[in-house]
C-alpha cells in the first residue's frame, strides 16, 4: 500500500473492497465500539457537559468571526517571546518553509510529534525529496510509517491493524529504520510498546530538529499546546535544539480561560479520559531550557475559503477528537482509507471537500459518504452540525452537474412539470393503480437495483387518494 492518498478512487469504489474485508471490519468494530462506550461513560460523569459543549461552540464561532485579529495578536506574542512566525498560504509553501528551516540547521533528519497538519500537506514526502528523513514518534504513526501504510483514523491512525499485524511490521521493518525489534517479539502489548520505546529512544537523543503540530494556540500569550497520551510528544518538544510547529490557522483560541473548556471536552471525547496524561505547553524560547530556536508556520491551505462559507465554516470548529468517527456506521464498515484523506469519517467528509475543493471525483463523492443519521452531531463536543454541512456540500456538487446529476436534474424537472399539471398527475395515478399487479418488486438499472435489493418498494394503492376522497368526502 502506498503511503500517500494521491490517485485514490472515489469513495464508493474505494469502500467496495473495504466492506468485504472481514479482518478490517472486525478490527474497526472492536476498536470503535470500545472507545465510544468508554467515552459515553466519561461524558456522563459531567453534569455540565451540555454547557461545556455550548461554551466550546461559542468560543470557536467567536474566534472564527475575528480570526484575523486573533492571528495578528498571536504573531505579536510569539515574536515577543523569541519565536519566529511564518505564513503559508498552501501546502507547497508550508513544505518549502519547513525544508528550508531544516536545511539551515545542517541536519538531515527530524523527529515528529503526531500532527494532522503535516500529514495534510504531505510534509514527510516533501522532506524526503529534499534529502531529509522524518521519523514519526507517536506509536500509531510509527506503525503506519514502518508499514508504508496510510493513517485511517484521526486519533488512532493504525486502528485497522491488529496486534499480530503490528508484531509482523515491527519484526520486519524496524531494522530498516534504526534499532531492530528484539528477537522473539510476540504480540503482547507490553512487548510491542517496549520495542517501540527502545527503537525511538535513540532517535529522541540524536535528533537536533523537532517538528510538531499543536492542538491549540493561545493568542494572548503566544503559547502552543499539545495534548497526548504517550509522552513522545514531550520528548520531541523539549530535546531538539530547533522546534518547528506547523499549525492550521483555525487552532487559535483567544485566552487561557477559553482553553479551559477544551481541556475538559477533548480528552473525554477522544480517549475517554478525564484528563490526558501529557499536556505540553511552550511559549517562544527560554535560555537553557528546551529548544533555542522556535518557528511557527501558520497554515491556511483552504481554510480561508472554508471560513467564507457561512454554512461550511463550522467545520473549522473541529478539535480533532474523532468522536464522530467512532459512532459513524459508514466509517465502521468502510474504514478510513476509503475517504482518501488524512481526515476520514464524518468530519473528513465535510472538511476535506472544503479544503481541497470538489473538482476531483474523490472529493465530490465525500459529501455522499454518509447515511445522515446524525449520530456524529450528537457526540461532537463543539456541536458541528455535520449533516447540515453534508447536505450543503451535496447541493454544491449537484449544481455543478455531471452524469448522475444530469439524470437527477431531468427527473426533478419532469416531476415538476407533472405536479404543475393536475390532469396529467391524476391520469398517471390512475394508470399506476390499475397496473399495480404488473409492477416489479425491484427497480431496474444500475443504482436503482442496488437500492431496492434491501428495501421494499411501497405497495401501490388500489385507487388514487383523490378518487377515494371524491367518492367518500364530497
Amino acid at each position: 500500500m502506498s503511503g500517500t492518498f494521491v490517485g485514490m478512487p472515489a469513495f464508493p469504489k474505494a469502500a467496495h473492497d473495504a466492506v468485504r474485508d472481514t479482518t478490517l471490519r472486525a478490527n474497526l468494530r472492536h476498536a470503535t465500539h470500545t472507545i465510544r462506550d468508554k467515552r459515553a461513560v466519561a461524558v456522563a460523569e459531567l453534569a455540565d457537559w451540555a454547557a461545556l459543549r455550548e461554551a466550546g461552540r461559542q468560543i470557536k464561532d467567536r474566534t472564527l468571526h475575528h480570526l484575523d485579529a486573533y492571528l495578528v495578536q498571536l504573531e505579536e506574542a510569539v515574536t515577543a517571546a523569541g519565536g519566529t512566525v511564518h505564513w503559508a498560504s498552501d501546502a507547497a509553501e508550508a513544505n518549502r518553509i519547513v525544508a528550508d528551516l531544516v536545511k539551515a540547521t545542517g541536519e538531515t533528519e527530524v523527529v515528529k510529534v503526531k500532527s494532522m497538519a503535516t500529514q495534510e500537506i504531505g510534509l514527510n514526502e516533501a522532506l524526503e525529496a529534499e534529502g531529509i528523513r522524518a521519523y514519526e514518534t507517536d506509536l500509531a504513526e510509527l506503525i503506519v510509517q514502518l508499514g508504508e501504510d496510510r493513517p485511517s483514523h484521526i486519533l488512532v491512525p493504525a486502528i485497522h491493524r491488529n496486534r499480530g499485524e503490528i508484531r509482523d511490521i515491527f519484526a520486519s521493518e524496524m531494522g530498516e529504520w534504526g534499532r531492530p525489534a528484539p528477537d522473539g517479539l510476540t504480540d503482547r502489548p507490553a512487548e510491542l510498546a517496549e520495542a517501540a520505546r527502545l527503537h525511538l529512544r535513540e532517535k529522541f537523543l540524536r535528533a537536533k530538529v523537532g517538528v510538531s503540530g499543536a492542538n491549540f494556540m493561545v493568542a494572548e500569550t503566544g503559547t502552543l499546546v499539545v495534548v497526548e497520551s504517550e509522552g513522545n510528544g514531550r520528548m520531541c518538544l523539549t530535546l531538539p535544539e530547533t522546534l518547528i510547529s506547523v499549525v492550521g490557522i483555525e487552532k487559535v483560541v483567544p485566552t487561557w480561560r477559553d482553553l479551559e473548556v477544551f481541556l475538559q471536552t477533548l480528552p473525554r471525547s477522544s480517549t475517554a479520559e478525564r484528563m490526558n496524561p501529557y499536556t505540553s505547553m511552550w511559549t517562544g524560547t527560554t535560555d537553557a531550557d528546551g529548544p533555542t530556536a522556535f518557528h511557527l508556520v501558520l497554515l491556511d491551505n483552504g481554510r480561508t475559503d472554508t471560513l467564507a462559507d457561512e454554512v461550511g465554516r463550522q467545520a473549522l470548529r473541529c478539535i480533532r477528537c474523532s468522536a464522530c468517527l467512532n459512532v459513524c456506521p459508514v466509517y465502521e464498515r468502510a474504514g478510513g482509507h476509503a475517504y482518501g484523506s488524512v481526515y476520514p469519517g464524518p468530519i473528513g467528509a465535510i472538511l476535506t471537500p472544503q479544503l481541497r475543493g470538489t473538482r476531483s471525483e474523490l472529493d465530490a463523492s465525500l459529501p455522499y459518504a454518509s447515511s445522515l443519521c446524525g449520530a456524529c452531531y450528537d457526540v461532537c463536543p463543539v456541536a458541528i452540525d455535520i449533516p447540515e454541512v453534508l447536505v450543503h456540500l451535496r447541493e454544491k456538487v449537484a449544481e455543478r452537474g455531471g452524469p448522475g446529476h444530469r439524470l437527477e436534474k431531468a427527473a426533478v424537472k419532469a416531476a415538476a412539470w407533472v405536479l404543475d399539471h393536475p390532469a396529467a398527475l391524476a391520469a398517471g395515478e390512475r394508470l399506476a393503480s390499475r397496473t399495480r399487479a404488473l409492477h416489479p418488486k425491484r427497480l431496474p438499472g444500475p443504482g436503482a437495483s442496488q437500492w431496492t435489493e434491501s428495501r421494499d418498494l411501497p405497495e401501490m394503492p388500489a385507487e388514487p387518494f383523490r378518487d377515494w376522497w371524491k367518492r367518500n368526502r364530497t
